[in-house]
């Protein structure tokens, strides 16, 4: 807050953050279904749930507008997609720096997960890359040219299982 003389001037607050809405049994169910299948129709949803399309339709919008869905895609197998080396690596970094570490993480090629966390480091990176000389000049030229990594350690992903819904698995929202 600024005392400018006549009138005191307050900086911008930030937009406040709803409270998470709950979610009911058929709000769950359609997380569910759509986890295990983004592609899938309103009419499919709907009759899965139980409920008119119309519904489905308004369940699915709110939970993208309140941010429970943040978005659709596709699990990609990697190696097959010509990203034949992932590697998860962690960072130490500069105290408060976890928003502009975050951003330049984020712009990285291939980077397809990233965590802050606590214990023996600050950072969590997934990446993937096309083989373990791309993976190596990702690490030393651009992760620790980034002033606020203090150090890295880079652990090399010999074989990944994805571990997304499948039919016969418990819902993890239920």
């Amino acid at each position: 807050m600024a005392d400018t003389g006549d009138e005191t001037v307050r900086a911008a607050d930030p937009a406040p953050v709803p409270p998470a809405r709950l979610l009911d049994a058929v709000d769950r169910d359609i997380l569910r279904i759509l986890r295990t299948d983004g592609r899938v129709s309103i009419r499919s949803v709907a009759e899965r749930v139980h409920v008119s399309r119309a519904n489905a339709y308004a369940r699915i919008n709110r939970l993208v507008e309140d941010g429970v869905i943040r978005g659709f895609g596709a699990r990609i197998d990697h190696e097959r997609a010509g990203q034949g080396a992932s590697a998860y690596i962690t960072l130490k970094i500069v105290q408060n720096s976890w928003r502009t570490v975050r951003e330049q993480l984020q712009a990285l090629p291939g980077a397809t997960h990233i965590a802050l966390v606590s214990g023996d480091f600050d950072v969590l990176l997934l990446v993937h890359t096309p083989d373990n000389r791309a993976l190596r000049e990702l690490v030393l030229t651009r992760i620790q040219s980034i002033p606020e990594v203090l150090s890295t350690r880079t652990l090399l992903v010999f074989e990944e299982t994805d571990l997304g819904p499948l039919p016969d698995r418990p819902a993890e929202l239920a």
